[in-house]
């Protein structure tokens, strides 16, 4: 039975400061319309802007991360679109909170881009990733063409994109593309431990690190130092800075506020 339209196509909960967001139409692999764009795109606005949330988790129910985009909804709808930033508001999104895709199997055309989007990457063993677009006439424009070279080796990368080839999520992981390699059933899991292990350590200093490696990606040195020092020295003056060294000196956990 289809059960389009009779649940919400993305689904958020919290757990405790983290916000995990599941991409929630099964019987499409997930496919992204522009009601899914949109939804995805509330979700990590809710992210970005709640001070009470930290991380975000984004992952797929049903057994899949996301197929992309909704072909059958193309040719009436176009790419979806975000406030002009691109597929789900996510991919070309400036943010400062850390977001992690927990891979459950297929993450394809823009399904892999939005993992290609994200900070940190989980993915169980029978999962793939892949970049099918030139076979479908069309281009992986939302990240696909740019990221995936610079993470991959350069044959490889292009053996992805000019021959639509899926890499096995073992091999993604053997080149150092997925953080965490686990079962079937267990990337939300090892992407939530991955959360924890990012929440105990101070707010501040996890969300400056992230503007800088934003901010600074593609420049060369002396134009990235001058990008990042205004982002960092004020963290230096900061209460989190002070606790931090405290609790070095004094051989215990520091105590973030929060």
């Amino acid at each position: 039975m289809n059960t389009e339209a009779k649940e919400a196509v993305v689904l958020t909960a919290r757990r405790e400061s983290v916000l995990v967001i599941t991409l929630n139409r099964p019987y499409v692999r997930n496919a992204i319309n522009q009601t899914v764009a949109d939804a995805i795109d509330t979700a990590l606005t809710l992210l970005e802007t709640d001070p009470g949330l930290e991380v975000g988790v984004l992952t797929g129910a049903g057994g899949h991360f996301c197929s992309g985009m909704d072909l059958k909804a193309f040719p009436d709808e176009g790419v979806p679109r975000v406030k002009d930033r691109g597929l789900a508001g996510l991919t070309r999104a400036h943010r400062s909170k850390p977001l992690i895709a927990a891979v459950e199997g297929a993450a394809v055309a823009g399904g892999f881009e939005l993992v290609l989007a994200c900070d940190l990457i989980t993915a169980a063993d029978t999962a793939f990733f892949a970049l099918p677009e030139v076979a479908r006439g069309l281009i992986a424009s939302e990240g696909g063409a740019i990221r995936l070279p610079a993470r991959l080796p350069h044959h490889l990368a292009m053996e992805m994109l000019l021959t639509a080839t899926a890499l096995p999520a073992a091999d993604a992981a053997r080149h150092g593309l997925v953080n965490q390699l686990t079962g079937e059933g267990e990337a939300l899991d090892a992407a939530m431990t991955l959360a924890g292990r990012i929440r105990a350590h101070s707010p501040q200093a996890t969300r400056i690190t992230r503007q800088v490696v934003d901010a600074t990606r593609g420049l060369d040195d002396y134009a990235a130092f001058t990008v990042q020092d205004p982002l960092t020295e004020p963290v230096f003056a900061t209460a989190s800075a002070a606790e931090g060294t405290r609790a070095f000196r004094d051989k215990r956990s520091p105590a973030w506020s929060r």
